[in-house]
C-alpha cells in the first residue's frame, strides 16, 4: 500500500516523542514559575521548575547507583511529595515505577517484591516494622532501600536502610542526560491488583496508556490547566494516579494539593484555602464531609466537580452531595487494568443514580452472556432490557497494556480478541446505561478495596479450632461492603475474640481484610462438586444482619490516603 506522506518518518518521531516525561518538560519550560505541588502538612510548595529540580536529584542519585532502563521502583508511600519525586524520577531514568498498597501485610509486600524483582524499594517510615518484616521474609533483595521520614520523628533503621533525604542531600538538581531509547511502547508504570490466589498481578502501563489515560480524564471532566486538585483516594490506585493525580495534573500543567491521611476538617480548609477546583474520592469520604458542612454551615464556592469512584452512588447520598458539595458530580466505574470506562456525569444525575454509567470517550463497553463451561465471544450480547444478566468486557485500546507482568495465564482469562473481561455482572438499558449487580468471582469491594474471599478463608482455616470457613460482603451504605465470616468450629470453645486476634496477627492480612462480623454454624451451602456456593451465602448474610444473628467486632482503624 502506498501513501501520500512519509509514513516511517511519522512512526520514528510518534514512538520516539510521545512519552509522558516530554509532557512534563514541556510544562516544566512553559510554567516553571507556576505553582505545581502543595504539601499542607509541611506548609510547603513547589514551582515547576522547582519539582523538577527535586525529580532530578533522585534521578541522579539512582543513576549513580547503576539504575537503568527497566528496573522497577517499588514505592510503598502514603501520598507525599516523595511519591512525586519516585514516579517522575522513573520516567527520566527509564526506570518502572511500580506503587503499591501501604497498607499491605509483610507477607503480601514480600510476594510483590518477590515477584516485580525491584532494584529500588522506597517505603514510608510509618510501615517501618511491615517493610522490615516483608524484606525479611523475601528471597529477592532490592540494591537500594530508602526510607521517607516526613514526621521527623526518630525512627529506628534497619541496617542497610537509608533516609531518602540522606540519600539526595548531594545529588544535582540538573536534568540528567537522556542515555536509553525512549519509546510509546515502553512500560513506565506498574500497578498491582488483588488476585484469588497468593500469585500478584502486576499491571503494566506504557507510555502511550499513560498519556492517553491523561487525556481521557481531561476530555471527560473538562480539566484546564489552572485547575487545582485534591486526591482524598490514595495514589498507589489506577483511578488515584490516572485521574486528578500526578500523571494526568502534571501532563496538563494545573496543580495538585496532597493529602496523606483523610481528615473532613482538613478536606474543607485545604479547598477553599488552596482553591480547590476537582476532588477524587469514594463515597465513604464524601459523607463525613458533607457533615462537617452541615455542621458548621461551611460552603465550598471554589469546587467545580467530584469524580467519585469505587462504588456506585445511591440516589440519596447523590442528592447530598450535588447540594453540599458541588452540583457536578462524575461517578466513575472502571479497572486497574482499563483505568475508568463507565461514567455518570452532571447531566445523569440524580436521575439515573443506582446505574455505574455509560462508556466514556475512548471506550466500548459490552454486556456478554454467561456460560458454565466457557467464554462468551465478544458479540454474544444479553438483551438491553434491564433484565438479562450479563458479564462487563471492555475495549480501551488506549489505556491498557493487554496483559499482566509476567502472567501469561491470568493474561489469557482475562483478555480476549482485544477485549477486557471484567468479571463483573449487570444489565443494561437500551441506552447503554450499565447497572452493575454483583461479580462472577465473589470479589468484595469495602471502602474502595478489592477483597477476595479465598485468601480470608485460607487464614481463618488455618486457626486449629477451625474446621471450614466462608467469606462473603454485606452491603454497607457508606463503605461499599463489611466482610461476614462463617465459621464451623472444630474445638466448641472457639470465640470471636480468638478469630479476630488470629486475624490481626496474620502477617498475610491487611486491616481491611479482617471481617467484621462473624457466626458459627454447622455447614456452608456447597455445589454438587462440593465448591463453596458464595453467592448464597451472601444473601444469608444480609438476611442474618438485619435478624441480628451476626456478632459484631469493631476494629480501630484509621482510613488514610
Amino acid at each position: 500500500m502506498s501513501y501520500t506522506y512519509d509514513r516511517e518518518s511519522f512512526r520514528e518521531n510518534f514512538e520516539r516523542e510521545f512519552i509522558w516525561l516530554n509532557g512534563f518538560m514541556r510544562n516544566v519550560r512553559r510554567y516553571g514559575t507556576k505553582i505545581a505541588l502543595i504539601d499542607p502538612s509541611i506548609d510547603k510548595s513547589w514551582t515547576y521548575a522547582e519539582l523538577n529540580g527535586d525529580c532530578n536529584k533522585l534521578a541522579n542519585a539512582l543513576k549513580a547507583d547503576g539504575i537503568r532502563q527497566s528496573d522497577i521502583l517499588l514505592m510503598q508511600l502514603y501520598n507525599s511529595p516523595q511519591f512525586v519525586f519516585g514516579y517522575i524520577a522513573s520516567h527520566k531514568t527509564g526506570a518502572v515505577a511500580n506503587p503499591i498498597n501501604f497498607n499491605l501485610s509483610a507477607g503480601e509486600t514480600a510476594e510483590i517484591i518477590e515477584h516485580n524483582k525491584p532494584k529500588v524499594y522506597i517505603y514510608d517510615a510509618d510501615i517501618i516494622n511491615t517493610a522490615a518484616s516483608a524484606l525479611e521474609i523475601s528471597r529477592h533483595k532490592p540494591d537500594v532501600i530508602l526510607v521517607v521520614n516526613n514526621s521527623g520523628k526518630e525512627i529506628d533503621m534497619p541496617e542497610g536502610h537509608i533516609l531518602y533525604d540522606e540519600y539526595v542531600s548531594k545529588s544535582s538538581t540538573n536534568d540528567i542526560p537522556v542515555d536509553f531509547e525512549p519509546n510509546v511502547y515502553n512500560e513506565s508504570l506498574r500497578l498491582q491488583t488483588s488476585g484469588t490466589t497468593a500469585t500478584p498481578k502486576g499491571v503494566p502501563l506504557n507510555n502511550m496508556n499513560e498519556i492517553l489515560s491523561a487525556h481521557n480524564l481531561i476530555m471527560d471532566l473538562g480539566l484546564k490547566s489552572g485547575d487545582v486538585t485534591m486526591n482524598l483516594t490514595p495514589w498507589f490506585h489506577r483511578g488515584g494516579i490516572h485521574s486528578t493525580g500526578p500523571t494526568t495534573i502534571f501532563y496538563l500543567g494545573g496543580t495538585t494539593v496532597i493529602m496523606r491521611f483523610f481528615n473532613p476538617k482538613n478536606a474543607v480548609r485545604y479547598i477553599n484555602e488552596y482553591k480547590i477546583s476537582y476532588l477524587t474520592a469514594v463515597p465513604a469520604v464524601l459523607h463525613p464531609m458533607c457533615a462537617r458542612l452541615e455542621k458548621y454551615n461551611e460552603e465550598l464556592p471554589s469546587l467545580k466537580g467530584i469524580l467519585s469512584m469505587g462504588a456506585p452512588l445511591e440516589r440519596e447520598a447523590c442528592i447530598r452531595f450535588m447540594t453540599r458539595l458541588t452540583p457536578n458530580i462524575y461517578n466513575g466505574y472502571g479497572t486497574t487494568e482499563t483505568l475508568w470506562n463507565l461514567f455518570l456525569g452532571p447531566d445523569d444525575l440524580p436521575e439515573r443514580s443506582g446505574f455505574t454509567g455509560r462508556a466514556s470517550t475512548d471506550d466500548e463497553v459490552r454486556l456478554v452472556k454467561i456460560h458454565d463451561d466457557r467464554r462468551a465471544e465478544p458479540d454474544e450480547l444479553v438483551s438491553m432490557d434491564e433484565i438479562e444478566k450479563g458479564e462487563i468486557i471492555i475495549k480501551c485500546p488506549a489505556k491498557t497494556g493487554y496483559g499482566y507482568a509476567d502472567n501469561p495465564d491470568i493474561t489469557e482469562k482475562k483478555y480476549y480478541k482485544g477485549w477486557f473481561y471484567t468479571g463483573d455482572v449487570g444489565v443494561w438499558n437500551k441506552d447503554g446505561y450499565v447497572r452493575i449487580i454483583g461479580r462472577k468471582d465473589d470479589m468484595i469491594i469495602s471502602m474502595g478495596e478489592n477483597v477476595y474471599p479465598a485468601r480470608i478463608e485460607e487464614i481463618i482455616n488455618e486457626h486449629p479450632k477451625v474446621s471450614e470457613c466462608i467469606v462473603t460482603g454485606i452491603h454497607h451504605k457508606t463503605k461499599g461492603e463489611v466482610i461476614a465470616a462463617y465459621i464451623i468450629p472444630a474445638d466448641d470453645s472457639l470465640t470471636v475474640s480468638e478469630l479476630v486476634e488470629h486475624c490481626t496477627s496474620s502477617p498475610h492480612l491487611s486491616k481491611y481484610q479482617i471481617p467484621r462480623y462473624y457466626r458459627f454454624v454447622s455447614d456452608i451451602p456447597r455445589t454438587a462438586t462440593g465448591k463453596k456456593q458464595h453467592y448464597l451465602i451472601r444473601k444469608q448474610a444480609q438476611q442474618d444482619l438485619e435478624n441480628g444473628l451476626l456478632e459484631r467486632k469493631s476494629l480501630s482503624m484509621a482510613y488514610a490516603t
